[in-house]
């Protein structure tokens, strides 16, 4: 974990949370579990090339080596067949899911167009985040000029709490920029 994560994590959000909540014992506290990131590529049944470029721009951006993705049963209107590679993703945990996370909030995001920031509905119930985006060029390690097609992806955010308020409240003092 980043020390500078780890520290703040520590020091300002697990007593922010505890006095919040009423939290008695500090394991009580939501923590982040991890994050998938998955990038579904739906041409690479036509051209192959287009999942081996998506594959690796998905793992300049996270810095590990994502798996790719397999149809799981056959649908004849979209022409796919069981087992095609259909997308890739990444899971992400302890210092690279934090790295990660940073690198999204501080630097990523606000380079998005007309940024307000991200909706605050995207919870599933279960205190876990989701979040899309349409382009792959806010992150910083992309070049422009080297990438063949714009393509966006899925970006989870897996925690251990048990409520969506619990969730919001982690992000939040993590740096998730929330729109108002």
């Amino acid at each position: 974990m980043n020390p500078r994560l780890q520290e703040m994590y520590n020091k300002e959000v697990v007593p922010a949370l505890m006095e919040k909540f009423g939290y008695k014992n500090v394991m009580e506290v939501p923590k982040l579990e991890k994050i998938v990131i998955n990038m579904g590529i739906g041409e690479a049944k036509d051209n192959p090339k287009t999942l081996e470029s998506a594959v690796g721009d998905l793992q300049i951006i996270s810095g590990q080596q994502p798996i790719i993705t397999r149809a799981k049963k056959s649908v004849a209107n979209f022409k796919l067949r069981q087992n095609m590679p259909i997308g890739c993703k990444v899971t992400l945990r302890k210092q690279k899911m934090f790295e990660f996370a940073d690198k999204l909030m501080n630097v990523a995001l606000p380079r998005v167009r007309d940024f307000r920031g991200v909706s605050s509905k995207s919870f599933d119930g279960r205190g876990n985040y989701a979040l899309g985006i349409k382009e792959q060029l806010i992150f910083p390690e992309i070049e422009y000029d080297k990438i063949d097609k714009v393509r966006g992806m899925d970006i989870i955010f897996v925690t251990t709490a048990n409520t969506d308020e619990e969730a919001r409240e982690l992000l939040r003092f993590l740096g998730m920029p929330f729109a108002q």
